[in-house]
């Protein structure tokens, strides 16, 4: 695997990889949703009493979706915009108006703020920044990617990607997708027994 695909960073100070804290922890967020696998991710994380992260995107979200389940259970939901266009093809007037629109719809289904956007395909630029940041919205990326969108037919390369990559407040990126259902119990297993915590940021 290539480390530069898998452990990132960025130069915009608007840009969140890592959350600051004297504690030992990780934060496992997951993209793409609200989807078919979530409630079999919201049970895993139940069991295992780890907060997460979930970037949806608004046309996905309806009110049968278990959207209050996530919330009830400690998590954060966050915008990943309205259809997963890749924004920094856009200039600011489109990308404000998918960011608020998205927002709007989020909260107008939840009843909760939203506060953090991630960015499809991980793509910004400026504009992409100051439309979020005029949205009130904080910019969040990762740290370290698990790549488990690759690997359906072998979901533990998922471990062999965050894993020997953890380090203090590191930000997870994960999908909602089967794969990741099948390797997360082990996963958050391993990221335990190197010493790390979970939580979310706030």
């Amino acid at each position: 695997m290539d480390h530069t695909r898998v452990v990132y960073d960025s130069p915009n100070h608007d840009v969140i990889t890592h959350k600051n804290s004297a504690e030992k922890k990780v934060i496992l967020t997951f993209d793409d949703g609200p989807g078919r696998v979530l409630s079999e991710l919201l049970d895993i994380l139940k069991t295992k009493k780890v907060p997460a992260m979930f970037f949806w995107q608004s046309r996905l979200l309806y009110q049968t979706r278990p959207w209050k389940r996530v919330l009830d259970e400690g998590h954060v939901i966050g915008t990943h915009s309205c259809k997963h266009l890749n924004l920094s093809n856009l200039g600011y007037a489109e990308q404000f108006e998918d960011l608020e629109r998205s927002k709007r719809k989020i909260e107008a289904i939840t009843r909760t703020p939203v506060t953090y956007f991630r960015p499809p395909f991980g793509r910004y630029d400026l504009a992409t920044t100051k439309a979020a940041r005029d949205l009130g919205l904080k910019t969040v990326m990762w740290r370290i990617s698990s790549m488990d969108w690759e690997h359906a037919c072998h979901p533990e390369e998922i471990l062999s990607n965050v894993v020997p990559n953890l380090e203090d407040g590191a930000i997870i990126l994960l999908h909602e997708l089967k794969q990741t259902v099948q390797i997360l119990p082990e996963l958050i297993e391993r990221i335990r027994s190197e010493g790390y915590g979970f939580t979310v940021l706030s």
